[in-house]
This record gives C-alpha cells, structure tokens and sequence, in this order.
C-alpha cells in the first residue's frame, strides 16, 4: 500500500517509481519522525505578518552528499535524485545502515540569462547527520558525491506547496519585489529548500537569496 501510494505521488511528477524503492521507502517512512535540522544561526527577521516576513542566515561549511540532473522538467529532475540519496541515506553506503534523515534538503537552480526559466541542470544535495559530518559514508552510487560546501549567506522566505518551474520562478518574482533593488545577492542562482515529503499536498519549502 506504502508503495502504491509512494508510486502515485511519483507519477504526479511525471517519473516512474522503481520496485528497488520499496525497503528505502519503508525505512524512510518508520523513520519519519527522527529528522535533525541543518544547523544554522539567524541574523535577523523581517516583516510584521507571515506572508511578508523573511530571515536572513548564515549557515557553517559542512559535508553535503550532492546529485546533478538535467531531466526536462524540475520535478523530474529533483524525484531522480532523491531516490538516489534516498537509497543512500537508506543502506547503500559504506557502513551499510540507515544514516539518518535531515532538514531541508536544498535544490540548487539557475536561471537563464533572461531570467524567463530554469536551467534543466539542478544540484540536489543532502546534508549529513552531525554523527558523520567528519567521517562521511561512501556512496555506492558513483553520481553521488560528498563535498564540503563552504559557509553560506543567505535571506530565505517560505512558501507552501508543489515546487514546478512556473511556482518557482513565480516566488522568485514575488521575492524581488518584496526586497527591492539591491546587488547583494545572486541574481542567476537559487537554492529551494524542501522540508516536507512530496505527498504532503501544502508542504513547507523556502526559496533561498544567496548573498554575495
């Protein structure tokens, strides 16, 4: 049952659900409560009701286990990569076991020069638990990669819901237009954060401004 549901959420996002995803799904799903936040400190806090409100953070160099696809669509490329950190947080790694799941999981995107879409390439990247960040598993998958990710600046706003092209770059408007013109953070490079399972219908995402 776990796996049909598992099967129907994946085809909302035009993918199809490997049978191997059954045990990580299972293990992800015992587990679900277990889910350590990424460390951060915030620096400050903007805006006097929810809708407007937005955090600026800095969050410390750590050890991420990053995926790259280029799929035709966002939500594609995002489900193809978290089956596979999904299969390694799950076993395939090398201390064999469960390594324990952590919030948010970032998605790293581009614009195109115009501004008008993303980029097909997006990083989705993972952040290891405390208890490995010095001495990281290997993954078994030769497309995941364990890098240490420098410290990172960054002003967040939260937004509720699916994560497509269209919703993205709509809270990306709306973001710039609550900011204002300023030349302190990226303009071609994003980060959305998913804290939330894909079946959550208005599930917790945040769109990142990296600042320069």
């Amino acid at each position: 049952r776990l796996f049909a549901h598992w099967e129907a959420v994946a085809s909302t996002h035009r993918v199809s659900l490997p049978r191997d995803m059954a045990g990580p799904i299972a293990q992800m799903a015992r587990h679900s409560q277990a889910r350590e936040p990424v460390p951060y400190v915030s620096l400050s806090q903007h805006g006097k009701c929810e809708e407007a409100a937005y955090e600026e953070r800095q969050y410390p160099a750590g050890k991420w286990a990053c995926v790259t696809m280029g799929e035709p669509m966002y939500e594609q490329s995002i489900s193809m990569s978290f089956m596979k950190l999904m299969r390694y947080i799950c076993k395939e790694n090398s201390v064999g076991c469960y390594l324990g799941m952590t919030v948010p999981v970032l998605n790293e995107i581009h614009l195109t020069k115009e501004g008008t879409e993303l980029e097909r390439e997006v990083l989705t990247a993972y952040y290891l638990p405390g208890e490995f960040q010095q001495n990281p598993p290997v993954p078994m998958d030769p497309e995941i990669h364990v890098t240490e990710r420098a410290p990172l600046r960054v002003i967040t706003r939260v937004f509720y819901g699916m994560t497509t092209e269209e919703t993205i770059l709509r809270e990306i408007s709306l973001f710039w237009e609550l900011l204002g013109p300023t030349d302190t953070v990226l303009r071609e490079t994003y980060i959305v954060a998913s804290y939330e399972n894909p079946s959550i219908p208005r599930r917790r995402n945040e769109i990142w401004f990296i600042c320069q």
